[in-house]
């Protein structure tokens, strides 16, 4: 294995807080190494540390030389006052520039400055960059690349960031929550892109289907110590257990142990011998091993629910748009007790609308929301709630209430039930800007589910929570006494908490399937493999009526049509001519095979240019 990172000895604190102490690892060529840690853990700044955003305390970072490395950060910082394809190509140099005036000279239709692009676009061999980023784009919905970056959404930020990355074609890729803010089509997209590529990846996400499926290594912080595992996640949590049950005897033998030396030191005089001092010293250790607290994921939340009537919610014939974009269009549903709802759909497609209306923070167009007299909801936000800085966490809490009550009955404090829900009682006393955002999401998370909500709606609360969180969180909702509805990307938490989809399709259409998501993701997969075996190879266009006026090509496509017209006439003077070179028989052996993959390229760049030149020019002619 060639080693590409190596983190040795790596320490990190703030003020009294020890996140990490000597920490050592060692990513080699081709590991996609996936990183898991309790939110607070240090996750996030660990990966700032390795790309030297962020100091150290003491330790070294060590990159194999003349390594290109990318880095998605959690939340990306783009350059607002330049475009799209600016800041998707800012890190590519001299190919960027290539490939920024070619774009100039497209969208402007003038042919000397097109033919200046051109020879540009081919002295640094940019067509290949060029084709890789709009196929990356392009699978990213991101399509005006003039836009200008301060007018998106902190969603399609994520993902031009994200198309940065991968089209600056880095040997060793940094990526801390790639799959936020991605909608499900997009992130099995990256998952197929990361596995079928030959990029070197650590990572730190929470979506566990893609850990198990692009990681080959799983490297786990716990308790400050550092874990590695040789495997997927499915494999991680195998030898997790593994790992717990083994520390858990270990722990339970000291424990014995250290009762019987407690009681030899509580029976000992006063003044020991020198010969006992041993046995003093091998006492505190053992005392260190035999206290030490240990959790697991098998924590459970009882909290108990308001009770629910017969009449629970019923939305009839609503309609919303915002100017063009519909959101819904006549829809009509009637809740049911103990129902458990997923929402999924591509971004912009109007699922948080949907549950503003139901929750009636925003009005509909036209159309009615009943709700039932016992109704509670409980409504978690995408955006968080605010929280003050300066209280500290326990007092959050108590200002909800004192103490709680369980599913069972029994009552917790305050403080016993944040302990439950992973605040560790000196976190409990820790201001509240002293938490991760992830630890915030939870604190929030918890003060929601302590009011006693019989009707629950969680928009995206996968995002920033830790895997332990989410296993929590996904206990709780297994017994949950109430109606759950549950906006969410994450497929793992879709199996294990829904049993029903609200599927976005865009336009106001919504339909409906009975069932977890992967049985969605298999219905859906067989649909298309059928439409496929369906599909005629070849479809006559049936004449067009008077009445039916065919569109005519806009400025911007006839210029670009223009410009392909260059594009492709140049690039089959150079195949020519490298297939005359070819030919010739005076080659060396390397040339011979440089020339032979260039003739590939051209053949590829050729396909994708010819096929957008023939479509635009069906129109035309449909129009003429």
């Amino acid at each position: 294995m060639i080693p590409y990172l190596q983190v040795e000895d790596i320490s990190k604190s703030f003020g009294d807080l020890v996140l990490f102490q000597d920490l050592r690892f060692t990513v080699g060529k081709d590991q996609r190494v996936g990183l898991i840690a309790r939110n607070g853990a240090g996750k996030t700044t660990l990966l700032n540390i390795i790309t030297g955003s962020e100091s150290k305390d003491s330790g070294s970072i060590v990159w194999q030389n003349d390594l290109q490395v990318g880095y998605l950060e959690q939340n990306p910082k783009l350059n607002p006052k330049r475009s799209i394809v600016q800041n998707v190509f800012a890190s590519a140099g001299d190919k960027a520039k290539a490939i920024f005036s070619y774009q100039k000279a497209l969208s402007l239709g003038a042919k000397g400055d097109m033919q200046a692009a051109l020879d540009l676009m081919e002295k640094h061999h940019a067509w290949d960059l060029e084709v890789k980023a709009r196929q990356i784009l392009t699978d990213l919905k991101i399509t005006d690349l003039n836009q200008h970056v301060s007018t998106l959404s902190g969603g399609q930020q994520k993902r031009v960031a994200l198309a940065a990355a991968l089209v600056s074609e880095p040997d060793f890729l940094i990526l801390d929550e790639p799959t936020n803010h991605l909608d499900l089509d997009m992130v099995e997209w990256l998952e197929d892109y990361l596995k079928n590529s030959r990029i070197t990846l650590l990572m730190v996400t929470h979506d566990r289907f893609f850990l198990d499926r692009v990681c080959t290594d799983i490297v786990e912080i716990d308790h400050k110590e550092l874990y590695w595992y040789k495997g997927n996640y499915s494999y991680f949590i195998e030898k997790r257990q593994e790992r717990i049950e083994t520390r858990t005897t270990q722990i339970d033998k000291a424990s014995n142990l250290f009762k019987k030396e407690l009681d030899w030191m509580r029976r000992s005089p006063p003044a020991r011998t020198t010969k006992a001092k041993y046995r003093i010293d091998a006492f505190y250790e053992i005392r260190a091993k035999a206290t030490q607290r240990f959790s697991n994921n098998d924590v459970r939340i009882k909290v108990g629910a308001t009770r629910l009537g017969n009449k629970i919610l019923e939305a009839k014939g609503l309609d919303k748009s915002f100017g063009d974009i519909t959101i819904l269009k006549d829809f009509s549903y009637t809740f049911n007790r103990y129902e458990r709802l997923g929402i999924v759909g591509d971004n912009g497609t109007g699922k948080s609308t949907f549950i503003n209306i139901i929750t009636q923070s925003i009005p509909p167009d036209k159309g009615t929301i009943e709700v039932g007299e016992t109704v509670v909801f409980g409504y978690y936000r995408q955006e968080g709630m605010k929280i003050d800085d300066t209280q500290k966490v326990i007092d959050v809490a108590r200002e909800i209430a004192e103490v709680v009550t369980l599913g069972d009955g029994k009552t917790l404090s305050v403080s016993q039930f944040l302990t439950m829900f992973l605040f560790e009682p000196d976190v409990q006393n820790a201001f509240v800007s002293k938490l991760s955002g992830g630890e915030k999401r939870r604190l929030y998370l918890l003060t929601i589910l302590m009011r006693s909500p019989n009707f629950l709606i969680l928009d995206e609360p996968t995002n920033d929570l830790d895997i332990e969180t989410l296993n929590v969180l996904e206990s709780y909702l297994e017994n949950f006494p109430g109606v759950v509805l549950v906006v969410s990307h994450d497929r793992h938490f879709l199996d294990k908490v829904v049993d029903g989809l609200l599927i976005f399709e865009g336009d106001g259409e919504i339909s409906g399937f009975p069932g977890a998501y992967t049985d969605y993701y298999e219905w859906k997969k067989e649909q298309q493999v059928n439409i496929q075996r369906e599909k005629p190879v070849k479809q006559k266009v049936s004449p067009k009526l008077d009445s039916q006026k065919p569109r005519k090509l806009t400025f911007a496509e006839r210029r670009e049509m223009e410009g392909l017209s260059v594009e492709i006439e140049s690039l089959e003077n150079e195949k020519a001519e490298v297939e005359s070179k070819i030919n010739s028989g005076d080659l060396h052996h390397d040339v011979l095979m440089q020339k032979s993959q260039r003739i590939a390229q051209i053949l590829v760049v050729l396909d994708s240019k010819g096929e957008r030149w023939l479509e635009l020019m069906e129109i035309d002619e449909n129009a003429g």
